[in-house]
């Protein structure tokens, strides 16, 4: 069994907890009085999780950086052609209506809405089935309304996709 190395963040919180930054490091946050033997049996509990959390971020990565210039090219003009439809239509049924909507060639992320709500698709959007494509759209037009993932936020997207649990799970798969 191979040993897992990661970074402890302690600080006044009253919990420990896991997080798999971007750049796949393991980062343990801890009570500043919880004993390195305690942490250390978090972590091995843990190691399954961890594990296939590493080896999630490891496809992702290779999913989304071994794309040629041409490639990104060919999904940028793709995601211009397609999403302001997607968005259109489903800001329509939704009653709510961006600023404006971008394509960006982003790795981090699908999709975000900014504090004048304007929104930004990643171009990467393009390699994902349209059921997922439409969550995203759906996801970022909530953020109209709702500023973050609290209940009411999952709720509005529920109400338009009942089934977002499933498309959501496609972009991780």
């Amino acid at each position: 069994m191979e040993e897992i190395t990661y970074r402890l963040v302690r600080s006044n919180r009253k919990s420990l907890a896991l997080e798999i930054s971007r750049d796949s490091e393991v980062i343990v946050r801890a009570p500043k009085w919880v004993a390195q033997s305690s942490i250390e049996g978090f972590v091995r509990k843990h190691e399954a999780w961890i594990n296939r959390k590493l080896e999630a971020r490891r496809d992702r990565v290779t999913i989304h950086s071994e794309l040629t210039e041409e490639e990104l090219a060919a999904l940028t003009q793709r995601a211009e052609e397609i999403i302001p439809g997607r968005v259109a239509h489903f800001g329509e049924v939704m009653g709510l209506w961006p600023t404006a909507v971008k394509i960006t060639r982003t790795r981090s992320r699908f999709g975000s809405c900014n504090s004048k709500d304007k929104l930004f698709f990643s171009c990467r959007l393009m390699l994902y089935p349209a059921e997922a494509v439409d969550y995203v759209v759906v996801h970022e037009l909530a953020h109209i309304l709702h500023k973050n993932h609290g209940s009411e936020f999952w709720n509005t997207v529920e109400t338009y996709l009942p089934d977002y649990r499933q498309r959501k799970h496609m972009l991780r798969t």
